[in-house]
């Protein structure tokens, strides 16, 4: 498994000034890193780093000690985000934009479709299998994009905020699965504003003014 860490890393958009600067933060296989902090305060951007989405201004974002690289290296590396803006295709149906994730990072058409029922059965979603996205209420595809995830099986699971459209059952249930990941030595990082998930983590770091601080659990 994979240990993903930042190291003094500045972070900032299209050449403009730096949403966070002087950042160092590490997750660890194994454990749940919760990233707080208010609308605006740079969690997505945190954690479109960590998947390789954003280059840093500067410091170094690493794997195992090695750069992390784009996008495409990240996926080699089995990094997975889950975005807040769930990223299906709402002309698929929930299995269909499952099944395609699978297999675009190396599964077998069987595969697929045993991790895709198996992954939406976990969130709920196994009878809106064969339903469009477009169809489905917005809870359901975010739990559609959790599930999507989930099957992908990564070393580092990147979910950004993917509890705001649950009820407190789905919500529950997915911390319960990303505690499952966990517990078999995926590193995940969940970027939250809901304090009671954030409370269900190993460890918190917190976004304000640009940096970050470590809430709570071991540095």
């Amino acid at each position: 498994m994979t240990e993903l860490a930042l190291d003094t890393v500045d972070l900032g958009w299209a050449g403009g000034d730096p949403v966070l600067r002087d950042v160092s933060v590490a997750v660890r296989p194994g454990e749940i890193l919760a990233v707080t902090g208010t609308s605006g305060a740079g969690k997505s951007t945190l954690l479109s780093a960590m998947a390789g989405l954003l280059r840093p201004v500067a410091g170094a974002v690493t794997a195992d000690g090695e750069p992390l690289g784009d996008r495409d290296r990240a996926v080699g590396r089995k990094v997975v985000l889950i975005p807040q803006e769930n990223g299906l295709a709402a002309i698929l149906t929930a299995a269909e934009n499952v099944s395609v994730a699978v297999i675009s990072t190396g599964g077998s058409p069987a595969d697929a479709r045993r991790r895709t029922a198996d992954a939406l059965a976990s969130v709920g979603l196994a009878g809106q299998a064969d339903q469009l996205v477009e169809e489905l209420s917005g809870g359901q595809q975010q739990r559609a994009a959790i599930a999507r995830g989930l099957a992908l099986r990564g070393d580092v699971l990147l979910a950004d905020e993917v509890t705001s459209e649950l009820d407190a059952a789905n919500r529950q249930k997915v911390l319960e699965l990303l505690r499952a990941e966990a517990d078999r030595g995926v590193a995940v990082v969940l970027a939250t504003h809901d304090p009671e998930a954030a409370a269900a983590c190993d460890r918190e770091v917190h976004l304000a003014d640009g940096g970050v601080t470590l809430r709570r659990g071991p540095a």
